[in-house]
């Protein structure tokens, strides 16, 4: 068998088939193509979480509402406790 030469190109092992990742020059040991295909996993996914919008939040799930003065005494002062700010 020949040495693996920086002009020869490798074929991957189960052919052309939904290659993500191809090393075009040098020759990374396992420890950086683990760390490179987590660091693009990882793009990846926040890239797509980034996409869809969360959900918006009622007023009555917002956590401003616990900042706010407790009710006073007054007439009728229950309902205001009872009702977002």
């Amino acid at each position: 068998m020949s040495e693996l030469t920086e002009s020869e190109p490798t074929e991957p092992v189960g052919g052309d088939q939904n290659v993500l990742l191809r090393v075009v020059r040098g020759a990374p040991d396992d420890a950086e193509l683990a760390a490179l295909t987590a660091v693009v996993a990882g793009l990846t996914a926040t890239t797509r979480n980034a996409s869809t919008p969360s959900p918006r939040r009622s007023r009555w799930a917002d956590p401003a509402s616990r900042l706010r003065l407790p009710a006073r005494p007054a007439r009728d002062g229950w309902r205001a406790s009872a009702y977002p700010a």
